[in-house]
């Protein structure tokens, strides 16, 4: 587990996870994640946790994580604490992050501790930045756009950097597109929810308020 405070930025994060949804009784077992600041990836967190139980031979093929990896591993109530500590009060961004989402506010519900911040999800903003893509899973998005990656996929704080990468890449595009300065959270949030017809005309208008 590392992690320094840093208390500017966003955090980008992944989890692993024993199954589908906390909502049928399925847990995290790996965190992973970066936090940008002014373009750049400054600090990274990363922790195998065990939720006590095991986990099924299909996550473990699928993640690489093993049942004696997570049995080794923190209590997940240590790792979340943890977790909550690093990401502070900064806005978060996740790959399909309804997912991420659930789990997180699961995880933290356990340990008597509750999301405060904003949570974006990068792949709903890639429908919109990057409609011509084959599709908008993260590794097309990798592919497509030629992001760092080190080819591996499932594991949390790969994903979560592979994540940062797209997100940043993004930022730049629409910088390079609209003539941004620079891009707030805010403004790609807001994007993620605007209908396809609308997405050249918000983008515009945000960046002429921003230019004023």
């Amino acid at each position: 587990m590392s992690g320094l405070l840093n208390h500017n930025g966003i955090v980008v994060l992944d989890f692993e996870t024993s199954g589908m949804s906390p909502l049928q009784g399925d847990r995290a077992i790996e965190i992973g994640a970066v936090r940008i600041v002014e373009g750049k990836i400054v600090d990274r967190f990363q922790s195998l946790m065990n939720p006590g139980r095991r986990i099924s031979g299909f996550i473990e093929a699928y993640t690489g994580i093993s049942n004696a990896m997570v049995q080794a591993a923190p209590p997940a109530a240590e790792v979340m604490a943890a977790f909550d500590d690093f990401i502070d009060d900064n806005p978060l961004v996740a790959h399909n992050a309804s997912f991420d989402r659930r789990f997180l506010d699961a995880e933290l519900q356990r340990i008597d501790r509750c999301r405060r911040q904003d949570f974006a999800c990068s792949l709903l903003v890639a429908r919109r930045v990057y409609p011509e893509a084959p599709n908008h899973k993260l590794a097309t998005l990798v592919a497509y756009k030629d992001l760092p990656t080190d080819g591996c996929f499932h594991r949390a704080l790969a994903d979560a950097e592979m994540t940062a990468h797209l997100w940043l890449c993004m930022e730049a595009d629409l910088r390079d597109t609209y003539g941004f300065a620079e891009v707030p959270f805010a403004v790609l949030e807001a994007l993620a929810r605007q209908k396809k017809h609308r997405v050249d005309g918000f983008l515009r208008e945000r960046a002429r308020e921003m230019g004023m």
